[in-house]
């Protein structure tokens, strides 16, 4: 596939929700390696954190389509209704989910070091959602990688 034929198509815009996610992910395991001095690639598979790559997600492919359609296009509307719920989702329900887990979690452990015959339990995950800020600044990421794969060619040409 040529460069024309994969800019103002649907691949950039599946490409860009991607890369966007993707980069979201990768900062999640560079900042867990900076703070914790050790690696652990399992932070590139799970949920919460900062950014959130959900919201990166969405957002770049919602900027692709209005950069390629407009915002006066269905693809958008429906695209950006997708996004709005993801987000709305990571901030509110998993978080809240999350939340949750962490009562469970420290309700069951005062539980256990009072009662010691209890067998061994697996703890709930607790980094679920997102707070207002996370979701921010994916959505900021997002719409960067959006606009700078949309405008690649631009972009190599000011570097030539």
């Amino acid at each position: 596939m040529s460069e024309v034929e994969f800019f103002n198509t649907g691949y950039e815009a599946l490409s860009s929700g991607l890369i966007a996610a993707s980069i979201a992910q990768l900062i999640k395991v560079i900042t867990y390696i900076c703070t914790h001095k050790k690696i652990n690639f399992k932070i590139f598979t799970t949920t919460g954190g900062m950014p959130s790559s959900h919201t990166a997600g969405v957002i770049a492919l919602s900027t692709s389509v209005a950069l390629i359609d407009g915002v006066d296009s269905l693809v958008f509307a429906v695209s950006m209704g997708l996004s709005l719920i993801v987000m709305q989702d990571a901030s509110g329900v998993r978080r809240a989910a999350g939340k949750t887990a962490a009562t469970l979690n420290r309700l069951v452990d005062e539980f256990v070091s009072k009662n010691q015959e209890i067998k061994p339990y697996t703890t709930l995950k607790e980094l679920l959602g997102h707070t207002p800020l996370e979701v921010f600044c994916g959505m900021i990421l997002g719409i960067i990688v959006s606009f700078l794969i949309h405008d690649y060619n631009q972009i190599i040409a000011c570097l030539n």
